[in-house]
């Protein structure tokens, strides 16, 4: 057999059915016949729209990048910039502010309140609550700004600026406002918030406006003690007196609150983190309340009965140095100061210098004793007119020669014999001048008080070798040297003391918000004259009010034994440096043996009625000491006075 197979044979298969018309059945492998054309139908034709597959390729590609851009965007935002957005929000949301320490109180030495703070709010705003994106209104700003001009004092467009302040959402629209001033403004936002409730067209445009609990200084005996109290500025800070100088013991400690907030309101469910304030110390002064009206009730009287431009009273205790009152006149309300006068508004009794007059007699006196070169009894020949270097020296009256003891130059407060007395301080006038200006020294003049009050002054004191031939003879009896009040006064606490000088005080101590009392330091003390001639000068003293020859007899005190000495000094006008006017003066202790009480008393330029020492300030001196002798019970010695005398027989 052959390897190849035989061809097969097609064998023919059934006949395929013929279609009607004459056509086949498409067999298999066959191509469809073609169907007859529909015939195309008459009218308008047709616009088939392209392919939609293009545009949504183009869809699908947009969305799929912006898309990936919220991708990336939110892979910044979630993991490269997480820290930053996070401090934002943070900042957004959570706002902070300070919490103030409520302010120490001022007491005298009774207790008694001079200087207090109670509650007060600092009205604030939220400024992104008053845009018109918040309230929908073009001019909330001014809207609100009219409601609360009227009420904070303040002028409508300075309202309106605050409220309208960029990339802050505090701002402060009136400091320290008493709870009446935020009643009001919360009644208004309140109404209006009500309205807008019910009527849509109605805006709160006063929702923003908050307010924050402070407290404000108030000081309830209005202007007494206001030179030595000061005030407290619109900060919150002493502005003057004790409320600067010791400012950071009454200030305290401020504290601060952070919160989470929300509508200018805090959410109490997410927390927050509080540093708690601390109260500052209260502070207890010297001063006698009582003591204090009755010396600047009489200087300020006297003051306008003199047409004066201003004086002062000093009390101080002589044993130990405590100021008892210092009044001026004029004064200033702290509580007002919009209506105060600019140059009132300090303590004139320790920030005025000038020349002193006759009360400086007394330094020059205790050197003459202390030096032993004369006593009480020491006679001294005072003629009218005594010629020394360029100048020709006269007493305030004319007289003929006058034949004084010293006691008697004291008491009649002698130019002249005064000059005579100090001049035997030295062999030469040179040497005289240094052991005069040793014991001015030793007085304080020249140097701060030691109180260490704001704007207080030293005086002026020269060295002894600069002093000008005027000088080494005025400089004795009052005149080419300047003090302070204060500094007069202890000039006679010093000799009321025993010879023993105590640097005055003003702050007896402080109490702490613990409760504790914490005295204040010991004053200096330093011996300028023995207790020997401490008194033999409260001795003289006692001549100048007591005997009928001297200046002092207005200053006497029924059943007490009075110590004083009247001054009268040409003054210098501080506007122009001239002598113009004078300065009137009495300075003294009671009892003058055994003495509690120094009063110094002082008006400058009295222009009505006498500018005399003895008659202008001797009735205040009486005044004063007769009211802090019964307020401190200081009964009468019942000892006669010494009576040295005044003059003798040549």
């Amino acid at each position: 057999m052959s390897d190849r197979e035989p061809p097969r044979r097609r064998v023919p298969g059934p006949a395929r059915p013929v279609r009607p018309g004459g056509q086949r059945r498409p067999g298999p492998g066959a191509r469809p016949a073609r169907r007859p054309s529909a015939p195309r139908p008459s009218g308008p034709r047709v616009i088939r729209l392209g392919s939609p597959r293009p545009r949504l390729r183009m869809v699908s590609l947009a969305l799929t990048l912006v898309m990936v851009a919220f991708v990336v965007r939110l892979l910044q935002v979630q993991a490269v910039d997480a820290s930053t957005y996070a401090a934002k929000a943070e900042q957004n949301r959570y706002v902070g502010r300070t919490l103030a320490a409520e302010r120490g109180g001022i007491t005298d030495r009774n207790g008694v309140e001079l200087a207090t703070s109670v509650d007060a709010y600092d009205i604030t705003a939220d400024p992104t609550m008053f845009t018109q994106t918040a309230t929908k209104v073009t001019d909330a700003p001014e809207q609100a700004a009219a409601l609360l001009a009227p009420i904070l004092g303040q002028s409508m467009d300075a309202v309106a600026k605050k409220l309208k302040a960029k990339n802050t959402r505090y701002t402060l629209l009136a400091h320290r406002q008493t709870p009446e001033v935020w009643k009001q403004i919360k009644d208004l936002k309140t109404t209006l918030g009500a309205k807008a409730e019910t009527d849509k067209s109605t805006v709160n445009v006063l929702a923003g406006v908050l307010a924050v609990p402070a407290s404000k200084r108030v000081y309830p005996n209005g202007d007494l003690a206001a030179g030595i109290l000061g005030w407290v500025n619109a900060d919150g800070k002493g502005g003057g007196g004790i409320e600067q100088q010791l400012n950071k013991e009454l200030a305290g400690k401020d504290g601060k609150i952070r919160y989470a907030q929300s509508g200018g309101r805090q959410v109490p469910t997410v927390g927050s983190t509080e540093t708690p304030a601390v109260a500052g110390s209260d502070v207890e002064l010297t001063i006698d309340r009582d003591i204090q009206w009755a010396a600047q009730n009489a200087i300020t009287e006297q003051v306008k009965k003199s047409h004066a431009d201003r004086g002062y009273v000093i009390v101080q205790d002589t044993r130990t140095g405590q100021v008892l009152a210092m009044a001026n006149s004029p004064g200033f309300d702290p509580n007002d100061l919009s209506q105060a006068n600019s140059a009132a508004m300090g303590n004139a009794a320790l920030q005025d210098a000038y020349e002193p007059g006759s009360t400086a007699k007394l330094m020059s006196m205790a050197a003459v004793l202390q030096e032993n070169v004369a006593t009480p009894d020491t006679h001294v020949v005072v003629p009218n007119r005594l010629h020394r270097g360029d100048r020709l020296f006269q007493d305030d009256v004319d007289h003929p020669t006058w034949y004084l003891t010293l006691n008697g130059v004291l008491a009649k407060s002698s130019n002249i014999g005064t000059i005579l007395a100090t001049g035997q301080l030295g062999k030469t006038q040179k040497e005289a001048n240094r052991v005069l200006y040793s014991y001015l020294r030793k007085f304080g003049i020249g140097s701060h008080t030691g109180l260490g009050f704001p704007g207080e002054t030293a005086g002026i004191l020269a060295p002894p070798d600069t002093w000008s031939t005027s000088q080494q003879y005025t400089i004795p009896f009052g005149q080419g040297v300047s003090i302070n009040a204060m500094q007069a006064a202890s000039v006679y606490s010093t000799i009321a003391n025993g010879g023993v000088r105590i640097e005055p005080t003003l702050v007896r101590g402080t109490k702490g918000p613990d409760g504790r009392f914490t005295p204040a330091a010991q004053p200096k003390k330093t011996r300028v004259v023995s207790e020997k001639a401490a008194k033999a000068l409260a001795q003289m003293l006692e001549s100048v009010v007591d005997d009928e020859q001297g200046t002092g007899i207005k200053a006497r005190i029924p059943g007490y034994r009075v110590a004083g000495k009247t001054g009268t000094a040409n003054r210098v006008d501080p506007a122009t440096g001239k002598y113009h006017g004078y300065t009137s003066s009495f300075a003294g202790f009671a009892p003058a043996d055994n003495p509690r009480i120094t009063v110094y008393c002082a008006i400058q330029n009295a222009t009505k009625g006498s500018y005399f020492g003895g008659q202008t300030c001797g009735p205040i001196y009486k005044q004063v000491m007769e009211f802090a002798l019964k307020t401190l019970q200081v009964p009468p010695t019942g000892a006669k006075a010494a009576n040295l005398p005044v003059s003798f027989q040549p």
